[in-house]
C-alpha cells in the first residue's frame, strides 16, 4: 500500500496530465452525458488543412454560395472588397452607402467548421475613408478589426481558424463605428457544422437594416446621412438588403409549392431589433441566434442587432409570401418589407381562399342592400338605369370602399386619396374601375398631394358590382359624371396595369 503522500502526489500528476491534454486529446476523455453538447470551439474536425487552397465563393444578396460539400478542414481564401457608391435607397432617393463587395449586405461567406481561412480586405482606391472588418465568426481580439485597418488603395491579410459552427455577422468597426454600420457595412458568413446543415431545395439570404437620413421617407433627391437622427435610434428606413423593394416585384424570392425553403437572416443595425415574420407561413424550424440548436413551429423569431437566424420551412400552397419586420409600422411605412412567390398547383384541403364574400351591414343590411337587388334585376332585363346603378354602387361603397376612402370620398391625408373632387379620377374614369379591379401600388398624385399607399385588388367583386360602384363614385362629391357598363367592367378585368398591387 502507498503511504498517503505518495496518493495526493499521483492525484495531482494525474490532475495535470489531463490539463495539459491536447485539444484533441481533451475531446476523447469527455463524459458520456457531454455528448449532446456540439463542444463549441473545444470540439470538432480540427485538423490541418487538407487538399490545395480553395476560393472562396462570394454571393451577392440574395443568393447563397452551395454548401461546401467537403468531408475535411481545408485552406480558404476570401477576398473581399470595399466600395463607396450611391445607390438607390428608394424610388428616386440615393444615399452614398459603404459597403462590402459592392451590395448591402456584403457578400455571403460560406466555409466548414475547422477551415483556416485567409482574408484579405481590400479598400478601393476610390474610396474616401478608412475600413476595417470585425466577424463575429472569428475567434480573437477585434474579431479582425486591429488586423485589417485598410486606408483607401491598400489592402490587408490576416488568418483565423473558424472554431464555432453558426450564422455569424461582420460589419465595419472603423471609427464611428454607428455611422459605418449604419451606411451598410454588413454581412453574414455561414460556419458550416462538419456534417453540413440538412438539404434543402432554396436558400436566400436577407438582412435587415436601419437607415437615418437628413430627409423624410420617400422625399426625392439624394438622402444624407444624419448623425444625429442615428443616435436617437429613429430611422428614416427600415429595409431589407438595402433598398425598398430590393425584394419585391421582378426582384422577389421565388421557390415552388412542395420546395423546402431556407432563410439565412442577419440583422445589421446598427440599433433596433427585428421581429422577423413571414406572413401565411410557420417555420418549421428556426435556429434562433445562429446558433447549433433549433425550435420547432415558430411564427416570429427575434433577431438582435448583430444578431442572425437561420429558418426552414415548406411551401404547401401558392402565392405571395410576405417578409416582414413584424413591428409593423416599419413594414409598411418605412420599408422592411419582401415578397416570396411560390407558384404551383393549389391544395384547397390546406387552404380554400375566400370561400363567402358579403357586405355585413347589421340591421341596415335589408333596406340598403335593397337598391343591389334592383339593379341586378334592371340588369338582366336590360333596363338598368343610371340612378339605379348610383343606389345600388352607394350601398357597395359603404361595406367595400368606404373604411379607408371615407363616406363622403374624402379619404385620409398622407394616406389614402381623396375620390371626391379628384383630379386623378376626371383625367381618365376609367381609372376607377382599374384600381377596384387591380389594386394600385406606387406613387400618385391626387389634387396636389403625392400618395404612395397599396390598395389591394378588389377582384372578388363581380363585373356587375365593380360597375356600380364605380358609377357612384363617378356621379358623387362633384366627380365628372358617365357610367360604367357590366361589359367594360368585364374587359378591364383582363387588362391588369403596370401598376397593379399584388395585395397587403
Amino acid at each position: 500500500m502507498l503511504p498517503t503522500c505518495s496518493l495526493l502526489l499521483a492525484a495531482v500528476l494525474a490532475s495535470l496530465t489531463v490539463a495539459g491534454c491536447s485539444r484533441d486529446e481533451a475531446k476523447s476523455t469527455d463524459a458520456p452525458a457531454a455528448s449532446a453538447d456540439s463542444g463549441g470551439s473545444a470540439k470538432g474536425d480540427f485538423g490541418p488543412p487538407q487538399g490545395t487552397p480553395i476560393d472562396a465563393v462570394l454571393t451577392a444578396p440574395p443568393n447563397v454560395p452551395p454548401p461546401t460539400g467537403r468531408t475535411a478542414p481545408a485552406k480558404v481564401i476570401v477576398k473581399l472588397d470595399v466600395v463607396e457608391k450611391d445607390m438607390p435607397i428608394s424610388e428616386g432617393v440615393t444615399y452614398t452607402f459603404w459597403t462590402f463587395g459592392g451590395t448591402v449586405p456584403g457578400s455571403f461567406i460560406r466555409v466548414r467548421q475547422g477551415d483556416t481561412v485567409e482574408f484579405h480586405l481590400r479598400n478601393l482606391p476610390e474610396s474616401k475613408m478608412p475600413h476595417n472588418i470585425d466577424l463575429h465568426g472569428v475567434t480573437g481580439p477585434g474579431g479582425g478589426a486591429s488586423a485589417t485597418f485598410t486606408a483607401p488603395g491598400h489592402s490587408s491579410q490576416f488568418t483565423f481558424k473558424a472554431l464555432n459552427a453558426g450564422l455569424y455577422v461582420y460589419h465595419c468597426a472603423t471609427a464611428p463605428v454607428g455611422m459605418h454600420i449604419a451606411n451598410g457595412m454588413y454581412g453574414l458568413i455561414l460556419v458550416e457544422p462538419p456534417e453540413g446543415l440538412p438539404p434543402v431545395d432554396k436558400e436566400y439570404y436577407v438582412m435587415q437594416g436601419d437607415f437615418y437620413t437628413t430627409t423624410k421617407y420617400r422625399e426625392k433627391g439624394h438622402a444624407p446621412f444624419d448623425m444625429e437622427r442615428a443616435i436617437d435610434e429613429n430611422p428614416t428606413y427600415v429595409l431589407f438588403n438595402g433598398r425598398e423593394g430590393a425584394l419585391t416585384g421582378d426582384q422577389a424570392l421565388t421557390a415552388n409549392v412542395g420546395q423546402n425553403v431556407r432563410l439565412f437572416v442577419g440583422n445589421g443595425g446598427p440599433n433596433l431589433v427585428s421581429s422577423f415574420h413571414v406572413i401565411g407561413e410557420i417555420f418549421d424550424k428556426v435556429w434562433f441566434e445562429g446558433g447549433t440548436r433549433f425550435q420547432e413551429n415558430v411564427q416570429t423569431t427575434m433577431i438582435p442587432a448583430g444578431g442572425a437566424a437561420i429558418m426552414d420551412f415548406h411551401l404547401e400552397v401558392p402565392g405571395s409570401y410576405v417578409l416582414v419586420d413584424h413591428s409593423i409600422f416599419r413594414a409598411f411605412n418605412k420599408g422592411a418589407l419582401a415578397i416570396l412567390k411560390a407558384e404551383g398547383p393549389e391544395d384547397k384541403t390546406i387552404y380554400s381562399g375566400k370561400e363567402v364574400d358579403y357586405v355585413y351591414l347589421g340591421d341596415r343590411g335589408q333596406p340598403n342592400m335593397k337598391a343591389v337587388s334592383t339593379a341586378a334585376a334592371a340588369a338582366s332585363t336590360g333596363d338598368l338605369t343610371v340612378e339605379q346603378q348610383v343606389a345600388a354602387g352607394k350601398a357597395l361603397f359603404a361595406g367595400t370602399c368606404s373604411t379607408c376612402h371615407q363616406a363622403e370620398g374624402q379619404g385620409m391625408p398622407g394616406v389614402f386619396p381623396p375620390l371626391a373632387k379628384s383630379d386623378y379620377i376626371a383625367a381618365d374614369p376609367k381609372r376607377v374601375p382599374s384600381v377596384i379591379l387591380h389594386g394600385l401600388v406606387g406613387p400618385v398624385k391626387v389634387n396636389g398631394q403625392d400618395y404612395n399607399s397599396n390598395m389591394p385588388p378588389m377582384s372578388q367583386l363581380t363585373d356587375d358590382e365593380v360597375a356600380n360602384i364605380s358609377t357612384y363614385v363617378l356621379n358623387s362629391w362633384g366627380n365628372p359624371g358617365g357610367r360604367v357598363t357590366k361589359a367594360e367592367a368585364a374587359a378591364i378585368r383582363q387588362q391588369k396595369p403596370g401598376n397593379a398591387s399584388e395585395g397587403h
